[in-house]
C-alpha cells in the first residue's frame, strides 16, 4: 500500500464511482476536509495528512477525494478535485474555507450551481450581506423583495425553529460592492435556527452565496444537507473505521489507506444484505 501511486488510484476509484453510481441533476455534492490527524511523522517532518472529499448526499457515498498540498489548504484542493468530477447539474456544497472566486467561477464554468457558506474571510461581502439582513430584520424586511421559509423540529427533548430568508442581490446592487466579482451569483441567503434544550436556547445565524434561484424552501434543504458529510461521512471514518487514531505514516500509506477506507464505507452503505 505504500507503494502504489496514489493519483491512479484515487484515478480509478473516481472512475468506479462514476461506473456504479448516478449523480442526478440538483444532487447536492458536499465538499468538506478532513485531518487524518496521527498521520504526522515528526521524524521526518512530515505534517498530518488533509483529504478534501466529495459526498453525493442523494446517493450517500463519497465520489472522490484529493489531498492537500503539504503547507498549503483546502482551496488549492478543491479545484483539482472539481477537474477531476463530472458534476454538471448538480449543486456544490463548500464551508467557508472554499468561498472564494476562483472555485466559484470554476463550478459555474463546469455548468454546476454553488452554495457557499459566508465568513469573515470575505471581510467586505460578508460584512455587506450581514449588515444588509440585521437592517432588513429590523425593518421586517418590508418594501424589500424577499422568500422566507420557516419550519418546527421537535424530538428528543428538543424544539428547533429554523428560518431561511433568500434574496435576489441584483435588486440590491446600491447594498453591496462586491456582488460583481462573484461568477453567477443570484442569491444571497441567511439561515438562522433555534434550539431549546433542558431550557436552555441557543441561536445561530449563518449567511451564504449561491448561483441557485429556488424557493427559500429548496435552499434551506441544501444547506441542511451539506453537513451530511460531517454527521455521516467524517463520523463514521471517525467513531466506526477510528481513522484519527490510525498511526500508518510512511510514504503514500496514509493517502492510499484513506481512499480504503472510502471504498469500504461506499460497499457497506449499498450493500443490500440483510444486516442482522
Amino acid at each position: 500500500m505504500r507503494r502504489l501511486d496514489t493519483k491512479q488510484f484515487q484515478t480509478c476509484f473516481i472512475n468506479w464511482m462514476q461506473g456504479v453510481a448516478t449523480v442526478t441533476n440538483c444532487d447536492v455534492i458536499a465538499i468538506d476536509g478532513k485531518t487524518l490527524r496521527r498521520s504526522y511523522d515528526s521524524n521526518s517532518g512530515k505534517s498530518a495528512i488533509h483529504m478534501v472529499s466529495a459526498w453525493s448526499t442523494a446517493n450517500g457515498v463519497v465520489l472522490g477525494q484529493e489531498k492537500t498540498a503539504e503547507k498549503s489548504n483546502e482551496i488549492t484542493a478543491i479545484p483539482e478535485l472539481l477537474d477531476v468530477l463530472t458534476l454538471k447539474g448538480c449543486i456544490v456544497s463548500i464551508d467557508a474555507m472554499g468561498c472564494q472566486k476562483e472555485i466559484a467561477k470554476k463550478i459555474v464554468s463546469k455548468k454546476e450551481d454553488y452554495v457557499l457558506a459566508l465568513k469573515g474571510n470575505q471581510g467586505n461581502l460578508h460584512a455587506d450581506v450581514k449588515s444588509f439582513f440585521y437592517d432588513a430584520a429590523i425593518n421586517n424586511f418590508s418594501d424589500i423583495e424577499h422568500a422566507i421559509f420557516e419550519e418546527f423540529d421537535k424530538g428528543h427533548g428538543r424544539i428547533e425553529h429554523r428560518q431561511c430568508w433568500v434574496i435576489n442581490p441584483e435588486k440590491q446592487l446600491a447594498c453591496f460592492s462586491a456582488l460583481g466579482k462573484w461568477s453567477g451569483l443570484n442569491s444571497i441567503i441567511m439561515v438562522k435556527t433555534k434550539r431549546e434544550l433542558k431550557e436552555k436556547i441557543t441561536e445561530d445565524i449563518r449567511f451564504y452565496i449561491s448561483s441557485c434561484v429556488v424557493s427559500a424552501e429548496t435552499m434551506l434543504g441544501i444547506v441542511r444537507k451539506h453537513w451530511q458529510i460531517e454527521n455521516t461521512l467524517h463520523w463514521t471514518l471517525d467513531v466506526t473505521f477510528r481513522e484519527d487514531e490510525s498511526r500508518i505514516r510512511k510514504d503514500a500509506g496514509p493517502e492510499n489507506y484513506a481512499i480504503i477506507r472510502h471504498i469500504a464505507l461506499n460497499v457497506l452503505r449499498k450493500c443490500k444484505l440483510n444486516k442482522s
